[in-house]
């Protein structure tokens, strides 16, 4: 793995107003308090934490059409797109904590302006890719791949809070795994723009092997370049992970989650990752709150080289310990 990918640069998102549910903005304090950070560091990462950022509602935030908080949602993704491109500049993979989905209108955004080539892999049980005149719900966490999406340039109206935001994805470098909550309009687009999906049909069907052999040869086939790793915990089999505002039944597996970040660990390409939708107030039990951030944890601690077959330390000589 290059040097820059055990370079980390951590920045906590608490922010919750591209979704009704409270509670996701609670996301980053939980995650450090389960000692993701001191276990990255036990991994050897180098890790800068730049915090937990501040978001300031915007008053009088009228919706826009059915779509709600539109200018709150667009200030705190600008805000977090500066911070995601200042680590970027710095060499270090940014980490993100969410906090809601509509957060990566920020970090991919502000992940490009230091890498306009890179590729994105988003693990969700949901496209979010309506628009805003797709959308049935007006939440921005269903719409982020929309305001991101070159070709969806004219069918994206000028939303308040949203001028910053430049399209910076073509519809050939994302590709989606786990999908199974798809609305007709998204569904329309995926097809219409040929994007590259794996829904969990694909998954059962290929197996998540072959589904990681293909995704990454459809983003890394023709050239190298950075990965961004936008992992929704809802992408995870609700049983794995059930403190999140949209759980859908059926999907990944606590195996294939691990697997897919394994996976793109040993490309030594991962350049952004975002964990996001852990929301501890929506656990039934403390277990339930514990087992979704444990499992956050471990997928996060495998995007950066915590391996199921074990880990050892290749300058320790082991069988000669010390007398």
């Amino acid at each position: 793995m290059s040097a820059k990918s055990k370079s980390v640069g951590v920045i906590g998102a608490p922010f919750s107003k591209g979704q009704p549910r409270g509670g996701v903005e609670k996301g980053p304090s939980a995650l450090r308090k389960a000692g993701l950070l001191e276990k990255l560091q036990e991994q050897e990462c180098d890790v800068k934490d730049y915090g937990d950022l501040s978001f300031a509602d915007v008053p009088n935030d009228i919706p826009f059409g059915i779509v709600k908080n539109p200018r709150t949602v667009g200030k705190a993704t600008e805000e977090l797109a500066s911070v995601v491109a200042e680590v970027q500049k710095s060499g270090r993979v940014s980490v993100v904590m969410g906090g809601d989905h509509s957060l990566a209108i920020g970090t991919i955004s502000g992940h490009a302006r230091v890498h306009p080539d890179l590729g994105v892999i988003w693990v969700d049980a949901h496209a979010d890719i309506n628009t805003p005149a797709t959308t049935t719900t007006g939440n921005l966490h269903g719409q982020p791949v929309s305001f991101l999406l070159k070709e969806l340039t004219g069918k994206i109206p000028e939303v308040p809070g949203f001028s910053w935001a430049t399209p910076c994805l073509t519809a050939k470098d994302i590709v989606y795994i786990g999908l199974r909550d798809v609305d007709p309009g998204e569904h329309c687009i995926l097809k219409t723009l040929g994007i590259k999906y794996f829904s969990m049909t694909e998954v059962d069907r290929l197996g998540i092997g072959k589904v990681m052999e293909d995704a990454l040869a459809h983003l890394l086939g023709r050239k190298k370049r950075p990965i961004h790793l936008s992992f929704d915990v809802d992408g995870l089999d609700p049983s794995i992970t059930p403190a999140t505002g949209t759980p859908v039944v059926g999907g990944l597996s606590h195996r294939e989650g691990i697997y897919i970040t394994e996976e793109i660990y040993k490309t030594g390409l991962l350049s952004g990752l975002d964990i996001m939708e852990v929301n501890p107030v929506l656990g039934k039990t403390p277990e339930e709150v514990t087992r979704t951030v444990n499992t956050a944890v471990a997928v996060t601690l495998a995007c950066f080289g915590v391996a199921r077959e074990g880990n050892h330390d290749p300058k320790k000589d082991y069988l000669s310990p010390p007398k």
